[in-house]
């Protein structure tokens, strides 16, 4: 999980940032990003892909990494930002969020299948945080950060059982929106396809 940071780390590059997003396939809330630089050779046990972990293990990995890392940035876009410019660019700028909010400037960035607007030097991974140990922390701490998010909702929108879902379309929060319809936090542009099929129901 460090090859690609050891290839960058080997070139002088000391600050290596991981940097992942949580949320962009969710029909309410906020995506949210984070970027993490870890110290060069520091091995996390257990890091990997904030989705194959359980949520006991995920806590567990998120404190090791607010313990063990050098930095951390984390950027959030809301619903209504996404509605305005679309969920690509609103992950990209939560990811830009990010990387400016990290207190240690780096020197390279390692980004899970995104590029972002800055001139240090980057470099894309498809499914990066199951190849990168930096990217994996990143998609921990953005997950654990979303998901605590999601408790904060499901106390303000409590009819629609946030904590449960955290805002995927599942069949439960599917029906809850049809039930209700949607909450001030629900992304509109994501919701057409359930308000068509309730525009056909009723």
């Amino acid at each position: 999980m460090i090859s690609y940071e050891k290839t960058y780390w080997q070139q002088n590059k000391q600050y290596i940032a991981g940097i992942d997003e949580v949320g962009r396939g969710c029909l309410l809330g906020d995506v949210v990003a984070a970027a993490v630089i870890l110290p060069i050779d520091l091995v996390i046990e257990g890091i990997n892909d904030s989705k194959k972990l359980s949520p006991k293990k995920r806590e567990i990995c998120y404190e090791k990494i607010m313990e063990k890392a050098l930095a951390i940035g984390i950027g959030k876009v809301d619903a209504n930002r996404i509605d305005d410019i679309n969920i690509k660019q609103a992950t990209r700028l939560a990811m830009e969020q990010a990387f400016e909010n990290l207190a240690i400037q780096p020197d390279f960035l390692l980004i899970d299948a995104e590029k972002i607007s800055t001139p240090i030097p980057q470099l894309a991974l498809i499914k990066g945080d199951q190849l990168s140990q930096s990217i994996a922390a990143a998609s921990i701490v953005a997950k654990v950060t979303r998901d605590r998010m999601c408790l904060q909702w499901d106390m303000e929108y409590p009819e629609y059982d946030i904590a449960k879902h955290k805002g995927y379309g599942t069949k439960l929060h599917r029906e809850h929106i049809l039930n209700y319809g949607p909450c001030p936090i629900h992304r509109r542009t994501f919701l057409k396809n359930i308000v068509n099929i309730q525009q056909t129901l009723f």
